[in-house]
């Protein structure tokens, strides 16, 4: 079992990180061993590899404001709206390291030599639509030539368009604005193929990769092409998945068809517009698209979506076969990719009502995303914390300089109510483990039970001053058809001696209160699309021959899984091995992955000030591979659980098996109200800003004061994207969830509870509450305000014993059988539905000789191109054995 094979490593895993050590110079090496041992090493692995290539006189991370001990006593609310990403413009902004600022410049340069040379002095902003068209097209025939150098400056030029040709724009919302119109039309006229094809060719450079791993140490230089067609990719993919509501018609047509052309495992031969001013000679079929180019060996997508390409790259950087692959861009583009083609958090929501409706289900109670975002973080009322300060003090006034410390006003969470082993070094104040002090103040409803500290007050006003009930419960209560079934079971067995299975109709023999239980329970019957689909798969599997072969609809997520099930526990190790080298609790270690590769320089800095921009800029760079990584893996659960529950669990068994449990745990073993506020950010060097303002000059007291924002919305939503994934991957599963408990993660998932988000919160909850019943009854009573705060926040499941349910002695090796007999049907999906082998055997044969030779067969191309040196050397040259044509087998 995992959870016992890897507890001894994790000892070192849990220990506090210091956040006031600097990043520490560490000599560059060589990528080695490879991710196919993560699976067994990521749970001891302290890896950081963003301290590689660091310079010595780089500075710690930029101090954050200082906090009280109490954490979320000064922590305010925090304004946040999740949503699939963040705005448009911090979207794009995020595609740039600061390190590569000088690059934008140099981008213009190259589009003003070649558009200015016909006619000096005109601008992009003031041509017409068709020629505009007829300089893209200009430019695309300069992808042709031979010469790399040339290639990369015409690359170059279109990347400026893209970026909006800032150079000719007043502010920030004309470049967006032109950023948007640009991008639409260098995909119609077929820039984004003829860039897939030229990354085809820079993912084969062999040349590359063998300079790369030669070099002791990696910089920007050595991916300038890679970040360049990245870039000009990205640029496209997000402008046109972006959606607003002065969009003309053409566009929303562009973005369906470029939509599919993404997630389809094939591509329509020619782009969706060519003008005719762009036909040579007049003949649309010697279009650019048509026309003999350098990368016409290569399909566009190969038979493969094209996540599946970003993908291959991942594995093969985190490999070491391409150490100077960018990873930042290559994981933001796969993310978008994966956003636009399968669909974001509202998308997947109609997708679940329009899948319920098809199955005949009862329409969803709600939308979590939206009960969400009216629910409010818990704080402690008002009343009743003032009437502890003022008990308290007349508690001092009577007892004079005693050693007891004067209670604080504290939230509602009792986030401070034992003593933490874990606790951060910011905590000056030692907890003291006083169920006196600490974990008996339980907010309005534990009032009563202080009178040996609070003096009784009237009875006639208790009520009034003390409990305030809640309106109502913000989820609507669910129950499993097995939770009935197991309430029928014990009924049966107490009084009536006997069970009857499955069935829960027949309720002769029971008692009155028990029939109305039943009834409550079934009005409160839930049957998610996930337990019709397992019961449809066990039928296909008892009768494949009467049922039949299933009708699978080819959508997005049935194609991307379908491309990416041979290789998938790669792909998951890959994607964990970047995320844990990522992570800010993370230890530098020389056999970690570099994934620094596309921010330094080629020359480290020399000065202060350019050594604190840097490590900013690092900061922030590894701040922005968190937050893609634990986004796809979000999207990719999500959409693999409403198209198929096995897809899902396939994939979260292999995210299981890499440890991705422990390692988020291991995320969340920080100052985490700190990684929110982090300030790792330069507005005025952000793009588009730093494009079309002057830049006023940096100073280190400018660098150290960073922006006003109140948090990072990037850190958070990693924080709350890594929430989630962690719910799914234990949501019913006994023994993940003996791995919460083994790991110890109830006081690192406590101090989660000190950022004042709703969101946040209700996932930290979520995941406290499947694992109580395993704490044992003294952790529930000294921490019976986050019981409340499950209780008020959390969807009820009737029968469900979690608040009083006593299981200490649960041994991991108990549930062996359950994960088990799941990774058995997930292996029967995969091999039922797409093992070709095996579909091939219900397959009729025919025996006839005439049919069998008068089949037409489809052969490749360049068959037909070698056909007569095949028959050469494959027939005339080949020695005829007629001895063993009438040898009898």
């Amino acid at each position: 079992m995992l959870v016992l094979r890897t507890v001894s490593t994790f000892s070192l895993c849990f220990k506090r990180p210091r956040t006031d050590s600097p990043l520490q110079p560490i000599r560059a090496s060589r990528c080695s061993g490879g991710w196919s041992s993560f699976g067994a090493k990521a749970a001891s692995a302290g890896s950081n590899p963003a301290s590689q290539n660091i310079p010595r006189d780089l500075p710690a991370p930029l101090p954050t404001p200082s906090r009280s001990p109490q954490g979320s006593v000064d922590c305010p609310n925090l304004e946040f709206e999740y949503g699939d990403a963040d705005g448009h413009g911090a979207e794009l902004a995020e595609l740039y390291s600061y390190t590569e600022e000088p690059e934008l410049s140099h981008g213009r340069r190259c589009f003003e030599e070649d558009f200015h040379s016909p006619v000096p002095g005109r601008r992009w902003l003031e041509l017409d639509r068709s020629q505009q068209k007829a300089h893209i097209m200009h430019l695309l025939d300069g992808l042709e030539v031979v010469s790399r150098d040339r290639r990369l400056r015409v690359a170059r030029a279109i990347l400026y368009l893209a970026q909006g040709v800032f150079g000719e724009c007043d502010n920030e919302g004309d470049v967006l604005h032109w950023s948007r119109h640009n991008s639409f039309l260098l995909y119609q006229l077929g820039t984004f193929s003829a860039f897939l094809e030229l990354l085809n060719m820079e993912i084969e450079n062999s040349q590359a990769c063998s300079s790369a791993l030669r070099k002791p140490a990696i910089s920007l230089a050595d991916s300038t092409e890679l970040r360049v067609l990245l870039s000009v990719m990205y640029l496209l993919v997000e402008n046109i998945r972006v959606e607003q509501e002065t969009d003309p018609p053409e566009w929303k047509t562009c973005r369906e068809t470029f939509r599919m052309e993404l997630s389809e495992p094939h591509s329509s031969p020619c782009p969706p517009e060519v003008p005719e001013c762009c036909w040579r000679g007049g003949d649309p079929s010697l279009s650019l698209c048509c026309s003999p180019l350098p990368w016409a060996g290569f399909p566009v997508h190969a038979e493969e979506p094209f996540a599946l390409l970003l993908f291959t790259m991942v594995t093969k950087f985190c490999s070491g076969h391409a150490p100077h692959f960018p990873m930042k861009k290559v994981l933001l583009l796969l993310w978008k990719v994966l956003l636009f083609t399968l669909g974001g958090f509202q998308a997947l929501q109609a997708m679940k009502v329009r899948r319920r409706e098809e199955l005949g289900l009862p329409p969803l109670p709600e939308d979590s995303i939206q009960v969400v975002r009216g629910m409010r973080a818990a704080s402690p009322p008002a009343a009743g914390a003032e009437l502890l300060e003022q008990q308290q003090q007349q508690q001092q006034q009577k007892r004079g300089h005693r050693s007891r410390r004067p209670l604080m006003k504290q939230d509602s969470l009792d986030i401070y109510n034992e003593r933490d082993p874990f606790k951060n070094d910011e905590g000056g104040v030692d907890e003291e483990e006083n169920d006196d002090v600490d974990s008996g103040i339980e907010g309005e409803l534990d009032l009563m039970e202080r009178d040996t500290i609070i003096p009784a007050l009237p009875a006639q006003r208790l009520p009034i001053e003390r409990v305030s009930f809640p309106k109502g419960l913000p989820w609507a209560p669910k129950v499993r058809q097995k939770d009935i079934e197991h309430f029928l079971e014990a009924s049966r067995n107490k009084f009536i001696g006997f069970t009857l299975g499955q069935d829960t109709e027949t309720l002769i023999g029971l008692p009155r209160p028990i029939h109305e239980s039943v009834k409550t329970l079934k009005q409160h019957k839930y049957v998610s699309i996930s337990d019709v689909q397992i019961k449809n798969e066990e039928e296909l599997e008892k009768c494949p021959m009467s049922l039949g072969e299933e009708e699978v609809q080819e959508t997005p997520c049935e194609v991307l899984y379908r491309a990416m099930l041979y290789n998938l526990p790669q792909y998951m190790i890959a994607l964990l091995k970047i995320l844990l080298a990522a992570a800010p609790t993370s230890k530098a270690k020389t056999d970690s992955i570099n994934i620094l590769a596309d921010v330094l320089p080629e020359e480290m800095p020399i000065t202060v000030l350019q050594s604190m921009k840097l490590g900013i800029d690092v900061n922030r760079h590894k701040e922005i591979i968190v937050k893609s990584i634990s986004a796809l893996l979000l999207l990719l659960l999500k959409h693999f659980k409403l198209n198929h529950i096995y897809q899902f669990e396939y994939v979260s068994q292999h995210l299981v098996f890499a440890n991705c449990i422990p390692l988020i745990l291991k995320f969340f073993n920080q100052n985490i109200m700190s990684y929110i506020t982090a300030k790792n950010s330069i507005s005025v060097l952000d793009y588009p800003h730093c494009t079309v303002c002057d830049l006023p000059e940096l100073t280190a007291e400018s660098l150290e004061a960073g922006d006003n924002n109140q948090f990072c919305w990037r850190n958070l939503f990693s924080c709350i994207n890594l929430l989630r994934i962690l719910n799914k991957l234990t949501k019913w599963k006994h023994s993940r969830t003996m791995m919460l408990v083994v790991f110890k993660s109830a006081p690192i998932l406590k101090r989660a509870l000190k950022v004042k988000q709703a969101m946040m919160q209700l996932y930290v909850l979520k995941l406290l509450k499947i694992q109580t019943k395993y704490l044992g009854r003294q952790w529930r009573k000294s921490n019976m305000k986050t019981m409340s705060a499950i209780y008020q926040k959390v969807r009820h499941r009737m029968n469900d014993d979690w608040a009083y349910g006593n299981d200490i002695d649960a041994r991991p090796w108990d549930f062996q059988a359950e994960e088990c007999t799941l990774r058995a049907n997930i292996e029967a999906f995969n091999s039922r539905r797409y093992d070709r082998e095996r579909r091939s055997e219900f397959a009729p044969v025919d025996n006839c000789l005439q049919s069998v030779l008068g089949q037409r067969l489809e052969l490749p191309r360049d068959f037909h191109y070698c056909y007569e040196l095949w028959l050469e050397r494959e027939v005339f040259a080949q020695p005829i054995r007629w001895e063993e044509l009438l040898h009898c087998h």
